[in-house]
């Protein structure tokens, strides 16, 4: 996959198929749009190409919007390019660009700088200045530019229809199971491991503190998960950790730290990821720390029993 970070890099071609969105999350409604892309450009021997925007838009157009991200920008490429698409142009989201109504971005960027011959979007897909462009706009476009426009209708998973913020909503609520059904995959992480106060080493449950590799990422809610984390290619049970340590601390900062079962390896340094599988319990603050010695043997116990279940 050739990604582009300039419009100007992008070699004009009619016969293009594309789809544009902030995909943040790349859940299986996103994944459903994007396949539908791939194949209809195999079909008809045709460039496939994903206009996406970076940083998320909402961070942009909304002073007070403090929005987390489901997906990284390594992320999104990651998960983009295993679905087979040719191109990717990110686009700098900025404020000036904001400001570009639905029909200018159509004509300037995608018509004019891109080419294009069909454009897929979900059944709600709105973009351009107060997102004011829509399915009718692009069909109104399609017939004057020569280009033909298709849909893409909702997913559903268990019965609720999937979408970037129902996932947000179930993680930020702590409801790991919810976000990791609508999203029909793990809710994942990945970070370097640092140094921390080695408080859990003291305690007799050695962690993995881990340094977030983009500071935007969400984070499920305060608590304890069972996670699978993978270092390299090898794959391990573990406890996780996400809170500011209470029993310790009046007001700490929020780390994430892993206590990795069965496992004895100095890997400061290393990059990993973590898929976080369920939520044990949320956080709490105990009176000593031999009470928290206790609950957190109950927590490696519950921990080995939910992954020991799972099918690798």
């Amino acid at each position: 996959m050739e990604i582009f970070y300039s419009l100007s890099e992008v070699k004009r071609d009619q016969n293009t198929l594309l789809t544009l969105g902030t995909f943040d999350g790349i859940h299986p409604g996103h994944q459903k749009i994007i396949e539908r892309v791939v194949r209809e450009a195999t079909r008809s021997n045709s460039r496939s190409l994903l206009i996406t925007f970076n940083p998320h838009p909402r961070t942009i157009v909304s002073n007070s919007s403090k929005i987390k991200l489901l997906s990284t920008l390594r992320e999104k490429i990651e998960v983009i390019r295993n679905l087979g698409v040719h191109n990717m142009l990110i686009i700098e989201f900025t404020k000036e660009f904001s400001q570009i109504g639905s029909e200018e971005f159509v004509k300037k960027y995608i018509v004019d700088s891109i080419g294009v011959k069909e454009i897929v979007i979900g059944h709600d897909h709105h973009f351009g200045k107060g997102r004011g462009g829509d399915e009718q706009t692009l069909r109104e476009m399609g017939k004057e530019y020569g280009f033909m426009v298709s849909t893409v209708d909702a997913v559903a998973e268990n019965g609720i229809v999937v979408s970037s913020t129902k996932i947000r909503n179930a993680l930020i609520g702590g409801d790991i199971k919810l976000a990791n059904s609508l999203l029909n995959r793990y809710y994942s992480f990945s970070g370097i491991v640092v140094k921390g106060d080695q408080r859990g080493r003291l305690l007799g449950f050695p962690t993995a503190n881990i340094e977030l590799d983009d500071s935007n990422k969400l984070l499920p809610a305060l608590g304890i998960y069972a996670v699978e984390f993978i270092l390299g290619n090898d794959k391990y049970m573990g406890v996780m950790s996400i809170g500011k340590r209470p029993t310790f601390y009046n007001e700490g900062a929020i780390t994430t730290e892993v206590h990795i079962l069965d496992f004895d390896q100095e890997i400061y340094g290393r990059f990993v990821t973590v898929n976080t599988v369920e939520r044990i319990r949320g956080e709490e603050k105990f009176s000593s720390a031999e009470e928290l010695i206790k609950q957190m043997k109950n927590d490696t116990e519950e921990g080995r029993k939910i992954l020991s279940k799972l099918v690798n």
